[in-house]
């Protein structure tokens, strides 16, 4: 398809189907608005997700966002990983903030002096000259980094960029799959719902009842300050979040005594894709990638050995405590992307995909099962559809030969991330636009989503079935 395509809808008995025609804004107006808001959203040294609601740097939101600066800047894609690895501890952990300096502490909560990583992460390795949060975020770096060396190999090369990050990005590998196996069975955990990075899923309302909130008087939330209550997680849920984090932080930030322990199939797919990718990137590099493919393979063995649920036709998440979870998320969805799955594996999850409890009118993949009991369309992770997953999902798809699925989907989003604003989120039906606008890695995986209908996007390891 032309950069100067148009995209619009047309409605039929099955919702909202976008098609490539000719009354809304081109895919040329849509690149420039992306890129405009990843300049507006760029420190110089990173991205912040939003200069209000997430004034410093995170680390998923960072592996997304240079995937799609790749497109404007090489070189400020480049930037943006080696920004978030500099932060990295000692024990491999690639924390889920890199606070700034310059922004006042009350902007955002948990501030750096919640987290006291430099006194709390001393034995763990945090490092002394940045503040950083001290929980995780999903490991999709490995994959940023060598879709982003494609990008310009030259530049790479000559910035000696993938010599520079292969080894943190291996370290990082290391500290989930050492320290995290907390079931013993293979997979990684983690230990607080926002490592998972689909905050109040339903799929923790379970492991979270568990916990005691923190008393209401002991934090104050700055997230409210920039967006509606019925949009965000509730009190009592923030109340578990900070009691969490404070009994980790508490305990010198070592695991595998806290409360909440989960096995998220998302989570262990992302790590997965990354291992296929940090193969690649040690192939590049001279060094051979045998051995990291064949670690990807048992982890996708165990995967489907300890999350696979038939009767729910998906992945489920595993609470440590508490046994597999029976919750439809989207986070049971992304593990389209591995490659290899088993086939019956592979056929049963597009058919979840397409069936009523995710087929949205809007075209889009809702963060939450359509027809479950806590399903709400505006509220975060129990219902809205977001960016980043539909690309996940997209990628999956198309790695499975899904071409006209895969499409389809790539349409709704570009088509929902103009219309919105490049909102966080959206409504999965309606489209409405909700959390923050000028979104950063919806306005990045915009350009990627662009990038790739002129048929020129890299796709790194791809999926496929086995027999």
């Amino acid at each position: 398809m032309d950069r100067t395509a148009q995209l619009t809808a047309r409605v039929t008995g099955r919702g909202i189907v976008y098609d490539p025609l000719s009354t809304a804004p081109s895919a040329a107006s849509l690149h420039v608005r992306a890129a405009r808001v990843l300049a507006a959203n760029w420190t110089g040294t990173s991205t912040v997700p939003s200069r209000h609601l997430y004034p410093h740097q995170w680390s998923w939101d960072s592996a997304f966002i240079a995937i799609g600066l790749r497109h404007l800047s090489p070189l400020r894609a480049q930037t943006e990983l080696e920004t978030l690895l500099a932060a990295q501890w000692g024990d491999g952990r690639v924390p889920h903030i890199v606070f700034s300096p310059s922004v006042p502490l009350d902007a955002y909560f948990p501030s750096p002096d919640f987290w006291r990583s430099s006194t709390a992460g001393r034995a763990a390795g945090a490092p002394r000259t940045v503040q950083t949060s001290g929980i995780v975020q999903p490991p999709v770096h490995a994959l940023a980094a060598w879709l982003v060396h494609r990008a310009d190999p030259g530049l790479s090369w000559a910035r000696g960029f993938l010599a520079r990050v292969y080894p943190r990005l291996a370290a990082w590998h290391r500290y989930l799959l050492r320290r995290r196996d907390l079931g013993g069975g293979g997979l990684v955990s983690v230990v607080h719902p926002w490592e998972q990075g689909m905050d109040n899923s339903p799929c923790w309302d379970g492991p979270l009842a568990r916990v005691t909130p923190a008393p209401a008087h002991s934090f104050r939330r700055a997230d409210l300050d920039h967006g509606a209550p019925e949009d965000r997680p509730t009190d009592l849920d923030y109340g578990r979040y900070v009691r969490l984090a404070a009994d980790y932080r508490d305990g010198a930030y070592a695991d595998g005594d806290g409360e909440f322990a989960v096995e998220d199939p998302s989570f262990n797919a992302l790590l997965i894709a990354s291992e296929h990718a940090l193969a690649r990137i040690a192939a590049e590099l001279g060094t051979p990638g045998t051995a990291r493919h064949a670690r990807a393979e048992r982890l996708t063995a165990a995967l489907v050995e300890r999350l696979w649920d038939d009767a729910s036709g998906m992945f489920l998440c595993r609470d440590l405590r508490g046994g597999m979870i029976h919750e439809r998320s989207v986070s049971g969805l992304v593990p389209l992307l591995v490659p290899g799955l088993p086939r019956e594996v592979s056929g049963a999850l597009l058919d979840t995909l397409r069936g009523p409890h995710f087929a949205a009118r809007t075209g889009l993949v809702p963060s939450y099962d359509l027809r479950g009991a806590a399903f709400e369309p505006n509220r975060y992770w129990r219902g809205p559809a977001w960016f980043n997953t539909a690309w996940l999902v997209e990628r999956g798809l198309r790695a499975h030969g899904e071409k006209a699925a895969a499409d389809a989907l790539r349409t709704a989003f570009l088509h929902a991330a103009g219309d919105s604003g490049f909102a966080e989120y959206v409504d999965p039906d309606t489209g409405e636009a909700c959390g923050a606008p000028g979104f950063g890695w919806t306005a990045a995986l915009t350009l990627d989503l662009l990038h790739d209908m002129d048929g020129a996007m890299e796709t790194g390891e791809e999926g496929g079935d086995r027999g």
